[in-house]
Order: C-alpha cells, then structure tokens, then sequence
C-alpha cells in the first residue's frame, strides 16, 4: 500500500495510491496521516475498506509530505562506504546519528528554497524509514517489525553550515525544505528487503548519485535497533539512512546547488522527486 497526502499546501488531505493507478481520498476514513494515527492497526483498516467506492483524485492534484508533521526527523551520516570516502572521512564504528527540525518536513516536488547567503547547498538521496510502532530497546531480530513503512528522502544540506560555522550538523539539515519526502509511504510488505534498492539522483539532467541500499554500513534493521538504545521512537517517527557517493561536495572542484538547477532523484519501489532550486526572498 501507498500512503499519501495530496493538495495545496497547509490543506493536504490523505490519500492512496490504488492499484488502478489512481489517488484516492481515504479522509473519510482517517483525518490525516501523522504520529497520531499512522499505525498497523491504521493499516489494517485500509485495507479492509472498499477503497474502489472512494473518491478519485486528479491526476494534477499536487501531492505533498507523506506525513503532516513528525516528532522525531533523525538522520544517519556517512552510512556509505564509499560516501565517507569521497568526503575523506573515517568509516564509522557505530552510527553517526544527527537531527533535522521536523519543520524541514517538504513535498516531494515541492521547490527547495536556497537560503539568505548560502555557500554550499548540496543534495543527499536516501532511504527513508518511517516507524509504525513504539521501539524502545528493540533487538535487531525484531526492529523491523516496527517499520510500517519507507519513503524517499532528500536530506538537503548546507555544507557551510554544517561543517564550517561550529556546532552540530543540525544547523545544516533543518532550513525549511531541507526535508523533502515521498511522493508516498510504500508500506514494509510491498519493500521486502530494504537492503537491495537500486538509488540514483540526476542533477540538470546529468547522473550525480547512483547507489544501493545493499552497501550501507550499518542496515536499516541495525539503525533503529542502535536508536532504540538512546531514544524512544514512536509512530510517525523518520529515519534517514544516508546516502551513496556523488555529492557535490565530494566531487572535484566541489558542485553546490544554485538557483535554477533541476534535481530528480529516485529510489527504487518508491518512486521519484523533482525539485526546483530557487532563491528565498
């Protein structure tokens, strides 16, 4: 099953993705997709509806985060062998875990807005998890069980901000738009192994990342199992997983985003974004 939410911004209202290739309006049924309701026995409800006598959705409709807001937007740095090279740095012995503000939260066509003086804005594609059921001290061999499903993610970063004005890398990962997510939540039994995902990211046209969810350091059932030692997760929860080489800052001269450039980025069983890079007023 796909979950998402279609509409005007501030206005979304949740949604399908039917098997007919169709959207259709399942706020009937749940108000909204968020921490409060996105849940297995959410699930189970919407697959036992008559979903064909749902309403239909156009095809224009514009569709936004999969999610209205999160209580938790954790991010997982240098998860990548050969991205932590192409960086020079280190490979991690445990994971490298960072916060986004859950206000980064974007559509996944949505324009990524450049910030006020921005340096070294950069694009990350990655495997987004999203929780379905409380973790707290969860084993490997069971942590996913509580993933309801993944999503794409494009864990915007401003390098300048990141690396280069102290602190932690939060203050890179949060502007608003630096969380674009979608276009849907694939539910975990439609994945199947989250570890054999073909990803890839095109920058005006022109391959930049290509990658596999089979060469992460630590696997998504390690990451939310090492998480649950620190935190509690709770439904509605994301986990950005990290992502493959080809960033701009790693190529040589580096490569940063600029107003005006096109970014389609993809992973497989989930679909794809497109995103426009403007200037903030």
């Amino acid at each position: 099953m796909k979950l998402l939410r279609f509409g005007p911004k501030g206005q979304e209202r949740p949604g399908i993705l039917h098997a007919d290739g169709t959207i259709r309006d399942v706020s009937a049924l749940v108000a909204d997709y968020g921490p409060e309701s996105v849940s297995f026995d959410l699930l189970e409800q919407l697959r036992s509806a008559k979903l064909d006598e749902l309403p239909v959705v156009e095809d224009s409709v514009r569709i936004g985060a999969p999610l209205s807001r999160t209580g938790h937007f954790i991010a997982i740095g240098l998860n990548f062998a050969d991205h932590a090279a192409e960086t020079g740095a280190e490979i991690p012995k445990e994971p490298l875990i960072f916060s986004k503000a859950p206000s980064c939260l974007s559509g996944p066509d949505d324009d990524v807005l450049l910030p006020r003086g921005s340096l070294k804005l950069d694009h990350e594609v990655e495997l987004a998890v999203v929780i379905g059921k409380r973790c707290d001290y969860v084993s490997k061999a069971d942590a996913l069980s509580h993933v309801l499903g993944y999503a794409i993610c494009n864990d915007v970063s401003e390098r300048d901000y990141q690396k280069d004005r102290g602190g932690q890398w939060i203050k890179g990962k949060s502007a608003p738009t630096f969380g674009p997510l979608g276009p849907w939540i694939v539910t975990a039994d439609e994945v199947g192994d989250p570890q054999s995902l073909d990803m890839f990211l095109d920058l005006n046209g022109e391959r930049s990342q290509t990658g596999n969810t089979d060469t992460m350091i630590f696997s998504v059932a390690e990451i939310v199992s090492y998480l649950s030692e620190f935190m509690v997760l709770e439904p509605g929860d994301v986990i950005t997983t990290g992502t493959p080489p080809g960033v701009g800052a790693g190529k040589k001269p580096p490569v940063y985003l600029r107003a005006g450039d096109q970014l389609r980025l993809g992973v497989a069983k989930l679909g794809e974004q497109r995103q426009q890079v403007v200037s903030r007023d």
